[in-house]
């Protein structure tokens, strides 16, 4: 089944004000994203969804349209929707990075396989190895201790079971935000932290030891996300695990983090790493090397979200001490799918239906 269309249609919506993500990277209210519909010569349509920021990737909301219909559909038109490794061949061919943009794409490509075949991603993936509902944990913003508390008793409230609190500014800040998050929540839920590389290597040293004091469960990108050789010597000052993910997009630089020993745990989801297939590559990768996977998110809409639920259920090393991320429906009022994906009691739950299991409304 051959594409025969592929079209960049630009959607911006608007963050919950009440939960916004507030990080060392600035404030995340407004998400200006892309969906891909892929026709196919069989009928069959296919989507995806570019969840690019530039903060974060370097892409755009009109970069993403222009290299879609202008760079990428011309040569990518005629192939057949199941040829995913040579489609990522073309695309990287192509264009240098934009793995959001990319992801999109074979996302689409995806979900038209498995409408053509009725079935599922996590199925053309290689089958199931958990069940079809993933632990999540909710992100709290660099906000003032008090509202740092307030927004994850809200959480909890909704049924979230763990948390992870955003750092990376100023240590001493960091650790009191922390530290009223862990005294709302009590000793037995799940705090983890994250910096998105804010902190340079002698904060994130002074930092631990109140770290470690508040029982946090995980320190994610703690260095700037070259720092790998950084990384790896935190690993050696404390037991708490040290997560990449600003510093693993690709294949490669998943290959120099495993080498460097920068990490327990590697944060991998479809839209960072250029795909559903590379994802899955860099999980066996992580798991030849022990290493466990978590999945990471961008406030994705319910279509890059279906596409990361896939990817967990059929991954060999999915954590399970450290919660995931697959929460970015929960933060918008406006959806634009059908179904939509369904988070509830600190799960999400892999959309039934073949592709993806979603629509464009």
């Amino acid at each position: 089944m051959r594409i025969s269309a592929i079209t960049a249609r630009p959607v911006t919506l608007d963050v919950n004000p009440d939960i916004f993500i507030q990080s060392s990277l600035g404030k995340h209210r407004k998400s200006p994203y892309v969906l891909v519909i892929l026709e196919t010569h069989g009928g069959v349509t296919g989507f995806g969804e570019a969840t690019v920021m530039p903060r974060w990737s370097g892409e755009t909301q009109h970069s993403a349209v222009a290299a879609i219909e202008e760079i990428l559909a011309p040569p990518l038109t005629g192939l057949d929707v199941c040829d995913i490794n040579e489609a990522l061949a073309i695309m990287d061919r192509e264009i240098h990075a934009n793995e959001f943009t990319k992801a999109a794409v074979e996302m689409a490509m995806w979900d038209a396989w498995g409408k053509s075949l009725n079935t599922p991603v996590w199925k053309l993936l290689g089958g199931q190895r958990r069940d079809l509902s993933i632990p999540l944990k909710i992100s709290i913003g660099a906000f003032p201790p008090a509202e740092a508390a307030r927004r994850v008793m809200v959480a909890k409230d909704r049924g979230f079971k763990a948390c992870k609190v955003k750092v990376g500014l100023d240590v001493r800040g960091d650790l009191e935000r922390v530290a009223a998050v862990r005294d709302a929540v009590g000793p037995d839920f799940p705090v983890g932290v994250d910096a998105n590389g804010g902190w340079s290597e002698s904060q994130a040293v002074q930092a631990i030891p109140g770290l470690e004091r508040l029982r946090v469960n995980m320190i994610e990108q703690p260095l700037a996300r070259w720092d790998f050789r950084g990384s790896a010597r935190l690993r050696n000052l404390t037991p708490i695990p040290v997560m990449i993910d600003e510093g693993i997009f690709t294949v490669h630089q998943a290959m120099e983090a495993i080498r460097a020993g920068a990490c327990d745990i590697i944060s991998i989801y479809p839209g960072k790493n250029g795909g559903i297939r590379k994802s899955v590559q860099i999980a066996e990768m992580a798991h030849a090397a022990g290493i466990e996977c978590v999945i990471g998110s961008n406030l994705e809409l319910d279509l890059a979200t279906s596409a990361m639920l896939q990817v967990a259920v059929s991954i060999p090393n999915l954590s399970a001490r450290v919660n995931h991320d697959i929460i970015g429906p929960f933060y918008y009022l406006e959806r634009i799918t059908d179904p939509l994906i369904r988070i509830e009691d600190g799960v999400a739950w892999v959309p039934e239906g073949p592709g993806l299991g979603v629509t464009l409304l």
